[in-house]
């Protein structure tokens, strides 16, 4: 099984969702580590392929996301959990694909200095 990592505070993200939301989302990671791909994960525009995913859970009414990343070998690397409150379409807001793209180079440094 593929360790679980966590990019900045995308665990304390995650644990502020609610407790529907956490054990679907935590399910779907576990997946993701077994070398699964969940049913509720989809590739993230804008990254270049299946390499980061999100998975979008609804509970009462509102949206709730995880982003994670296996392009880097043998391990799973959480990015960012948020809520969805865009009220116009599905599409990702800038700031929030900014900062995946920062905590996802942190996670390619980190797992650099883990390679060595």
């Amino acid at each position: 099984m593929k360790p679980l990592r966590w990019i900045g505070p995308s665990k304390l993200e995650l644990m502020d969702f609610p407790k529907p939301v956490m054990r679907a989302i935590g399910f779907a990671l576990y997946e993701a580590q077994t070398g699964d791909k969940p049913d509720s994960a989809k590739p993230l525009r804008g990254f270049g392929g299946a390499g980061v995913l999100e998975v979008i859970e609804d509970h009462d009414g509102n949206t709730y996301r995880a982003v994670y990343t296996v392009k880097l070998a043998d391990v799973v690397y959480v990015l960012h959990c948020f809520q969805k409150k865009s009220a116009r379409g599905i599409k990702t807001p800038t700031h929030i694909v900014e900062l995946i793209e920062r905590r996802l180079k942190l996670a390619i440094q980190a797992h650099a200095k883990r390679s060595n």
